[in-house]
């Protein structure tokens, strides 16, 4: 059985106040045995009731009110999602909670979660398995993985500063420990030597809500990126021509940037380093 533990409001949680770190510990080593005994599913403290807001309906028209709400007592400060047996194994869970939340008067509600097999079969529930089926499908993220010819560092550095994006990670191949530098373990065609070391083995690049990891190639296996094209969508045409000529300096121009009948600016282009890309702007309506 799934329980959601509620954990009332109250006027230092409304208030915004942050607990101590005695509290987090406490609440970390709470944690630590519920995940250790296989019940801990979730869990999160809120924001006051003043970030928030009630969105009501009446004949079908939505209502706004933002917070801050009065009724403190009525409200949710955070929350804890545990799996376990039965009501009495999580009530008996819950009475371990951190002895100094609240300063020892934290209220907590214990409700259970309806789970699919409670409701009678339909067409309805059937519809809901399929949605929650298809959420176990969908992978965390995704990310357009690039391999270059020693040059990953270089073309990684100006996408950063083109892109307006932070390089999160920049691994050298120094960092791979030697019982892993294996070529006949791993089946390379070569191993890392003192030349390669300053290659990268791993980078990591954000921008926007876009992600580009890539790598240098092990020696002997690079080959030139083909079969795709990492594609970039710039409203503005301005930045969009930009990044375009910037990308396709040094590089190749497939299809020039241009007005087409789906898009106000449009380009095609393989860079510096090998790497495809297409830089879209300004969708057009469909012809009738």
């Amino acid at each position: 059985m799934r329980f959601m533990v509620i954990r009332k409001a109250d006027a230092e949680t409304e208030q915004g106040c942050m607990p101590s770190n005695e509290l987090i510990a406490q609440m970390a080593a709470f944690n630590n045995e519920l995940a250790n005994a296989g019940v801990l599913i979730d869990g999160t403290g809120l924001q006051p009731s003043k970030e928030g807001a009630r969105i009501s309906f009446s004949n079908g028209q939505a209502l706004v009110t933002d917070g801050p709400f009065t009724e403190t007592k009525e409200l949710v400060a955070g929350f804890t999602m545990i799996e376990v047996q039965d009501k009495a194994e999580a009530i008996e869970w819950m009475k371990r909670w951190p002895v100094l939340d609240g300063g020892g008067n934290a209220q907590l509600e214990l409700r259970r979660l309806y789970e699919l097999s409670d409701f009678e079969p339909g067409s309805g529930i059937a519809d809901t398995h399929k949605v929650f089926e298809k959420i176990t499908r969908q992978p965390q993220s995704c990310a357009t993985y690039l391999t270059f010819d020693g040059r990953c560092r270089e073309a990684f550095e100006f996408y950063a500063e083109l892109l307006g994006g932070e390089i999160n990670v920049m691994q050298t191949f120094a960092a791979l420990p030697p019982e892993e530098n294996n070529a006949d373990e791993h089946g390379c065609a070569g191993v890392i030597t003192d030349a390669d070391r300053d290659k990268i083995m791993h980078a990591c690049l954000t921008y926007g809500k876009g992600t580009l990891m890539g790598s240098d190639a092990m020696p002997g296996q690079y080959q030139q990126p083909q079969g795709f094209y990492q594609q970039l969508q710039i409203d503005d045409m301005q930045q969009a021509i930009r990044v375009f000529n910037a990308l396709s300096e040094g590089g190749s121009v497939h299809m020039p940037f241009g007005e087409t009948f789906w898009a106000e600016g449009f380009g095609m282009l393989v860079d510096a380093w090998g790497i495809p890309w297409m830089v879209n702007s300004g969708f057009k309506a469909p012809q009738q």
